[in-house]
């Protein structure tokens, strides 16, 4: 397989000095314990992390992930496919999210992505909220943020929720299928192309896997049955994993999030919600609290209906969230407090790292 199959592009070439060249270019596809699956020119690889990157990194973000590029070497004596990892290449996006707990830690879920699919299910999943927060991460990300709608074939509503949605949408592409009937799937596959990445992000049980399943053309991923009291899925998908689509183009899947914690500033803040900001700009007063104060475009928009009570107070609660966030991680910068990244134990069968 050509390297620009795998997503190679001038961007990474770029990185290498004269000294690195003699190194071979390999992308993470899959990450366990104490080693890393790798595609590379030469094949299937499997790479091994040096000490001095695990004494040297701060958090789990400075070590490779699902996505990420590296180049490698052979070991000496070693006649297997394992390699060792030479260096980490910077990464021209990346999906993070904060990991959970009170560590302001980063977990880059997938990087060097071009799309992110965020996927919904038409049915109790169904939250806009949850759905504002992934697009908050996916500006951040640096990839184009594409909202998937799935089981269409169990709504009696659609039109309504795809209107709600355009409205949090702020331009981004959306489409409604049915991976079970296999209807709607094309569209996506126009986002899958010899060279690109794209990524699958959502709860359990929104149908993921499946939809990954249909665009490859085989059973690569398993998939599970759904709670119908609450829409939920069990966590068929337990780790990360990117492969080739079968007329090129790279996948990750990844399992569902129960928790998305938000990694991101205000830039993306305000353009999740151009609406409330363009707003918000044409106030009377710069400061303006958007409560009582005379002039006020917000409480106008409010009173006409043109802008729905319900989006502005989550606006008002991401905002909170960060600028708690950017408090915390001011405060960590100061102090030292970023964590330096601990060995894991030693895991014989060498499992896959969970990824929630």
């Amino acid at each position: 397989m050509k390297l620009t199959e795998l997503g190679w592009s001038n961007f990474f070439q770029q990185q290498l000095n004269s000294d690195e060249l003699k190194f071979l270019p390999a992308r993470v596809v899959r990450q366990d314990t104490n080693q890393y699956h790798l595609l590379s020119e030469q094949g299937k690889l499997v790479g091994v992390l040096p000490g001095k990157f695990r004494q040297e990194a701060l958090s789990k973000a400075d070590l490779p992930t699902v996505g990420d590029w590296l180049v490698v070497s052979p070991i000496n004596g070693d006649e297997s496919n394992r390699v060792q990892i030479e260096k980490l290449l910077d990464r021209k996006s990346k999906f993070s999210r904060k990991e959970a707990g009170e560590v302001q830690d980063e977990q880059v879920v997938a990087s060097n992505i071009d799309t992110v699919f965020i996927v919904s299910a038409l049915d109790r999943d169904f939250n806009l909220h949850r759905i504002e927060r992934y697009l908050l991460l996916s500006w951040t990300s640096g990839a184009l943020p594409v909202l998937v709608l799935n089981k269409s074939d169990v709504c009696n509503n659609i039109e309504k929720k795809v209107k709600d949605l355009e409205v949090i949408a702020m331009g981004s592409p959306i489409h409604v299928m049915s991976a079970k009937d296999n209807v709607g799937l094309d569209p996506l596959r126009q986002y899958v192309t010899p060279g690109s990445t794209c990524a699958f992000l959502g709860s359990s049980g929104v149908g993921k896997s499946t939809i990954i399943n249909e665009l490859l053309g085989y059973e690569k991923f398993d998939t599970g049955e759904v709670r119908s009291d609450d829409s939920r899925g069990r966590h068929t998908t337990t780790f990360r994993e990117m492969v080739e689509a079968t007329g090129g183009g790279m996948i990750i899947d990844t399992p569902g999030m129960r928790e998305i914690q938000l990694w991101a500033d205000n830039v993306s803040l305000s353009h999740s919600f151009q609406d409330i900001e363009l707003l918000a700009a044409s106030c009377k007063f710069s400061d303006c609290k958007h409560d009582t104060e005379p002039g006020c475009s917000i409480t106008k928009a409010l009173s006409s209906g043109n802008l729905d009570p319900g989006r502005l107070e989550r606006y008002f609660k991401l905002a909170k969230e960060l600028e708690h966030f950017a408090r915390r991680q001011s405060t960590a910068a100061k102090t030292g407090k970023k964590r330096q990244y601990k060995r894991p134990s030693k895991n014989p069968d060498n499992r896959p790292n969970k990824g929630d």
